[in-house]
């Protein structure tokens, strides 16, 4: 790496190619930290107190809760740069988001992001999000054009341009993996229905899914 102060955060929502981002972080030398649902539980009640500790001890991160967490981020750490990793369109982003709650079920991690559990029944919430994340980042950065790059992998993104962006050897980069695609990704029958199972009974008792121990995030 070139700046031993700079953290690299991938701030794409989920299911926008946030694992082959992290591939290519590790790649590069990055001590990396991906999806960390303590954190998320933490951050959804307002509570700050370990993010800060985790941070410190890496350099590059991607999945939630750091997309819920980029101005704070931006802020405590400004030689930091951001990723903002994205679908084709809104359509295709949907679709892989509905055929991970086919496998995984409903989680505690799309309720409280989304507002819902299941995307299939609440399209246009879940397009509605996922927009105006990528919006209000986009405003965040527009006048610091260094300070974010937008990939989207499926229309050409490589893994070079991340390295320009960091200001990496070109050399470091690969060919781009298909890591974390619906097909290869799996969950028992038995996750699936314990996650269906609570999120219908956290559902008809309204109670926090993130103080809820038991269900997936």
């Amino acid at each position: 790496m070139t700046d031993t102060n700079m953290k690299v955060f991938g701030i794409g929502q989920m299911k926008t190619g946030t694992t082959t981002l992290g591939h290519c972080l590790s790649t590069f030398g990055f001590r990396h930290r991906s999806y960390y649902p303590k954190l998320l539980r933490q951050a959804h009640r307002g509570d700050y107190s370990n993010v800060w500790d985790v941070v410190d001890r890496y350099d590059s991160f991607e999945d939630n809760p750091w997309p819920l967490l980029y101005q704070q981020l931006d802020e405590r750490y400004p030689d930091s740069k951001f990723v903002l990793t994205t679908r084709r369109d809104s359509e295709t982003w949907f679709g892989s988001m509905v055929a991970h709650a086919r496998r995984r079920g409903p989680t505690a991690e799309k309720q409280i992001i989304y507002g819902h559990g299941w995307p299939a029944r609440h399209k246009q919430d879940f397009i509605a999000n996922y927009e105006a994340h990528n919006e209000s980042v986009k405003a965040h950065f527009a006048d610091r054009p260094d300070k974010l790059l937008q990939v989207c992998w499926e229309t050409g993104s490589t893994m070079t341009d991340l390295a320009s962006f960091l200001g990496l050897d070109p050399e470091l980069a690969e060919e781009l993996p298909r890591l974390n695609s619906a097909s290869a990704s799996t969950t028992s029958t038995s996750g699936w229905i314990r996650n269906t199972t609570k999120y219908v009974l956290i559902s008809k008792l309204r109670i926090d899914p993130f103080r809820y121990r038991g269900f997936d995030a």
